[in-house]
């Protein structure tokens, strides 16, 4: 499999782009049961060439096939099928809540997909961070420009290669390329861009969104810490951050960053995390074929970098070899705030340790710092968590695992600030993706109840609205403002107003106990007004 990218033309993007949205205005994807058909197309796509993609992964970042198994190829066609199975209710015209004064308005929200749209996707998971936005978008209704990462030639290829074979070119296509392609792409109107990858490129697509007004969605990553009560189940949180941070050599955007723990507690967490890497790579790391690699060199360079220049102490890891872009696992303990190690997202496999006083410094520390894409927390006692999350800032805050809610059906996945803004997969993903128009079918016989929000205006009509339509507001929990004679005049006022309602109730009455409807009718006219 070559690992050579043939990148697209810079002068055939802008006729991709006018393609797609003609055959966007020309409704092919209206019909759900088409949405289903590209959806199901897009799962089989991974099943027939599941080797291919082995191979892929394995030229890329030399992941193990489990992993591509389990992060990738199996959980991207269970999206397809959430989505297969779930698209006509997502897609379903909804009922607004039911409101007294609107209902005969017959207010609805129709779903419809915004237009044509681009995913620019990253090297890390080059399959689901590509193919799940593009699920969304289609089961969504909407036309889709994939510009895959060029750092994973293989995988980027095989899906340009695979996409027209299995899908409709008039509504999917992969443009291929680096900056000049992405910088081609941004400079057309789009009904929606979403941006996977870094905060410094963020930055450029989004000033380049801005010229043409096209919304954008970000997921950003960002250091996201792990704060560990000493407390807890120990064992099961080390292999669970250990896994957290080793799958995929780092390269996840939400593996755990860092850990901050109690200075007491440091070398029983750290030896719990030795005891975890030992079970894993009982040959030691080098030796292990159950490691992914770094990317490329640049980011192992940087990575190395990092880790050459920290004022911790290396307690064990710590082994590179370039030529094979491997970094092993690393565990850094005494690892201050000013440290080289958290200067920036790691994106590889070292594990700086923070140690703090308590948990309240473990807050405070993170609260220092951008609001990290996840923020875990480990342990069994709920008030230490509920302290944590609810005195932080995080796209998602997770209890004792890791990785694991990106694939939890029913969750949102996205950051905060500038770790990122929206949300997606599955059916956030649709959502996304889709315009929510609201829409209502107003009868003529409303303006019998409406009909005094017509000139010309008067007193009656506009008291009239105000019994019809004005809000109750619950009691006032603090004094009004203002000087204690307005404060009494008020209170004067209100007590009026609960006279003249004593009054009505009274009148109703005995207008009951008469049996005079005629007189109630009249009473009722007068008391709205009409």
């Amino acid at each position: 499999m070559s690992t050579e990218l043939a990148f697209t033309p810079l002068d055939e993007i802008s006729q991709i782009h006018a393609d797609l949205r003609k055959t966007f205005r020309a409704g092919k994807l209206k019909p759900i049961d088409a949405r289903k058909t590209q959806i199901l197309q897009l799962a089989y796509l991974l099943k027939d060439n599941y080797d291919r993609f082995n191979k892929a992964f394995a030229q890329d970042l030399g992941r193990p096939s489990l992993e591509v198994s389990f992060l990738e190829l199996d959980s991207t066609i269970s999206d397809c099928k959430i989505a297969y199975d779930r698209v006509d209710k997502w897609a379903r015209t909804e009922k607004a809540p039911f409101n007294v004064n609107f209902a005969a308005l017959r207010p609805v929200i129709r779903k419809e997909p915004k237009g044509v749209v681009l995913s620019i996707s990253p090297f890390n998971y080059p399959v689901w961070l590509a193919l799940g936005p593009m699920i969304g978008a289609l089961a969504a209704g909407n036309c889709f420009v994939l510009k895959p990462s060029e750092l994973s030639p293989a995988t980027s290829g095989l899906l340009a290669e695979l996409i027209p074979k299995y899908l409709d070119s008039d509504v999917v296509r992969v443009v291929l390329g680096g900056v000049p392609e992405t910088t081609k792409l941004l400079e057309l109107p789009w009904d929606h861009i979403l941006y996977t990858g870094n905060g410094r490129v963020a930055r450029i697509v989004c000033a380049a969104a801005a010229k043409t007004l096209s919304p954008v969605s970000l997921e950003l990553g960002g250091k996201s810490p792990v704060v560990i009560d000493p407390k807890c189940d120990l064992k099961t949180a080390a292999k669970r951050i250990m896994w957290g941070k080793c799958v995929n050599a780092g390269q996840t955007c939400v593996a755990p960053d860092y850990l901050l723990v109690p200075e007491d507690a440091q070398d029983t967490v750290i030896q719990a995390l030795k005891e975890a890497h030992d079970e894993f790579y009982p040959n030691g790391a080098v030796a292990s074929s159950d490691l992914s690699h770094i990317i490329n060199k640049q980011h192992f360079g940087r990575i190395k970098g990092l880790l050459d220049r920290t004022s911790g102490m290396i307690v064990f890891g710590g082994q590179t070899d370039e030529s094979r872009l491997f970094i092993a696992p690393t565990v850094v303990k005494g690892v201050k705030g000013d440290d080289a190690l958290m200067s920036e997202e790691l994106f590889g496999p070292v594990l700086p340790v923070v140690p703090v006083k308590d948990v309240n410094e473990a807050i405070e520390f993170i609260n220092e710092r951008d609001h990290p894409l996840t923020l875990y927390v480990f342990s069994q006692d709920s008030s230490f968590k509920n302290k944590v999350f609810d005195n932080t800032q995080s796209g998602s805050a997770i209890a004792n695992d890791t990785l694991l809610h990106c694939a939890a059906d029913g969750l949102p996945f996205g950051g905060i600030g500038p770790s990122g803004s929206g949300s997606h997969t599955r059916k956030f993903t649709f959502d996304m993706f889709t315009h929510q128009r609201s829409s209502i079918d107003s009868p003529s016989w409303v303006d019998m109840i409406l009909g005094s929000r017509y000139p010309p205006y008067n007193e009656k009509k506009e008291s009239w609205l105000k019994s019809a339509l004005g809000v109750r507001l619950p009691p006032r929990p603090l004094p009004p403002p203002g000087s204690e004679g307005e404060n009494k005049a008020m209170e004067a006022n209100s007590k009026t107003q609960n006279w003249i309602f004593l009054t009505g109730v009274l009148i109703l009455v005995a207008a009951w106990k008469q049996d005079d409807a005629q007189g109630l009718w009249h009473w009722l006219r007068a008391f709205v007004g009409v």
